[in-house]
């Protein structure tokens, strides 16, 4: 059946508020979209950042009354129902739609991130398959692309990898795929360690790792750590983190903007030889290897 959509662009902090009057009103979904290409990175954990104009766009079913969603917006606040605007939409596979512009991805010369839906292009090369979800990662930001060309490059074979801040496992997943030996994912996010272990399972690598809580990862050193997060976690975590990897394992740290790169490698200074960066689109990505090996 056809649906209609409602939008309307709202300042941050009017955001909340819409949303809870479509959903009332019986939306079955609403979405908050870039009203003016303003870029937002990848958010502190804990944090979800908004733009400072916001377009709320809610999805009713085709019996909607849509005087009653300008009357109901109207009372609330009467800019809004002036501001308010209504399309009528053919039905689709709204699941797989947004999908649409998700095509494989190579990176370095053998490991493919495809979509579930398509066939992978070298069928012969190393193929992840992963569905855009409710976790960070699929490989289309250049900071996880940095990683996942380095994991190509460097394959960690019979290496034991721990992904901190693991978001939907892929760097976890693709160091198994390239050989690694067993993988450890962890992340604050309940919802990603969910995501995590379903693309685990759908590439059959879910007998090599376990998936956790930062609180649950038990004691240990590793012989790979990828850490694709931010900047400032990052530097909070640098002694965490370095006491995680053996002497003579290796770290790579990546969520880094340009200009944050030379920060975060004074923090792990005192245990690591950073031995490379490479920058990519404003971000960076450092590799090193712990003293003592």
């Amino acid at each position: 059946m056809p649906w209609l959509q409602f939008s309307l662009e709202a300042e941050d902090d009017d955001t909340d508020r819409l949303s809870e009057l479509f959903e009332l009103a019986g939306a079955l979904s609403v979405t908050l979209q870039d009203a003016e290409d303003q870029p937002i990175y990848e958010p502190d954990p804990g944090d979800t950042p908004l733009w400072s104009r916001t377009r709320v766009v809610a999805l009713f079913g085709n019996d909607v009354d849509p005087e009653r969603i300008f009357f109901l917006l109207a009372g609330a606040e009467p800019d809004w129902a002036a501001a308010l605007h209504v399309a009528r939409l053919d039905d689709r596979d709204w699941e797989r739609e947004w999908l649409r512009d998700f095509r494989p991805m190579q990176y370095g010369k053998r490991l493919w991130v495809c979509p579930t839906s398509e066939e992978p292009p070298d069928p012969k090369g190393v193929n992840l398959f992963m569905d855009p979800g409710l976790a960070f990662g699929t490989g289309t930001h250049p900071t996880t692309a940095l990683c996942l060309e380095w994991l190509d490059a460097c394959p960690p074979k019979d290496r034991e990898v721990l992904d901190f801040g693991c978001g939907s496992g892929i760097l976890a997943i693709a160091a198994l795929r390239l050989g690694a030996g067993h993988a450890t994912a962890v992340d604050i996010d309940p919802q990603a360690l969910q995501a995590c272990a379903e693309n685990a399972a759908r590439n059959g690598v879910s007998d090599r790792i376990d998936i956790m809580l930062p609180g649950d990862l038990p004691a240990g050193t590793v012989d790979v750590l990828l850490a694709n997060i931010l900047a400032n976690p990052l530097i909070d975590l640098a002694e965490n983190l370095a006491a995680r990897v053996r002497p003579g394992g290796t770290i790579v740290l990546s969520g880094i903007l340009e200009e944050q790169g030379e920060a975060v490698a004074a923090a792990y200074h005192p245990w690591f030889n950073l031995l490379s960066s490479v920058v990519r689109e404003g971000w960076v990505r450092l590799k090193g290897v712990r003293c003592g090996g």
